[in-house]
């Protein structure tokens, strides 16, 4: 009899060892299954824009420039948008100088909130057009670093619909950066 119990504990441990690196194995599969499937969901084609442009004026002015509403009002007037009336001048520009307050610009066509204001460091924005799907924003991200003289901006604009980033780094250029520049041209 004891030999039959022997077996029999023999055959329990083969199937409880067989039985447990069966499990194993199936967690171990499990992992790439799913690391498989976040693979496929995420983008590998996902366009952003960065750019450096640098300017002749501290950190605290650039800033302000960008987001205090009469000064970024001259801004958006000497850009392309609103000289050629292409954004509807029916809004008056308007920021708000806290973090999770909404900002509107040239004349209403651009919309968001700002997430963090670190004055004359970091401006981070969530913004979008009105030609957007409602709904759908995208990340802007001004850092403002002293160079020499002036500022360099460290832009980073994140989270756009695919296809469009062309068009925004043109926009970036002819509404902010070409006029910012004008802008500080002129006395303080």
């Amino acid at each position: 009899m004891t030999k039959v119990c022997d077996s029999a504990n023999s055959s329990t441990r083969r199937q409880i060892i067989f039985g447990a690196a069966a499990a194993f194995g199936a967690l171990a599969l499990k992992p790439s299954n799913l690391s498989a499937a976040v693979a496929d969901e995420l983008s590998h084609a996902a366009e952003s824009i960065h750019m450096e442009p640098v300017f002749n004026a501290s950190p605290a002015r650039i800033y302000e420039a960008l987001t205090v509403t009469a000064q970024f009002d001259k801004v958006s007037k000497l850009s392309a948008a609103m000289k050629s009336g292409m954004a509807p001048a029916t809004k008056p520009t308007q920021i708000s100088p806290v973090a999770g307050g909404p900002f509107s610009l040239f004349g209403g066509y651009i919309t968001g909130r700002n997430i963090e204001l670190v004055p004359a460091k970091r401006i981070v924005q969530a913004w979008r057009p009105g030609s957007w799907t409602p709904g759908v924003y995208s990340i802007v991200k001004f850092e403002l670093v002293a160079q020499d003289s002036g500022t360099k901006i460290i832009f980073d604009h994140t989270g756009f619909p695919q296809g469009t980033g062309e068009h925004l780094a043109e926009g970036w250029h002819d509404n902010y950066w070409n006029p910012l520049v004008l802008f500080l041209a002129t006395p303080a």
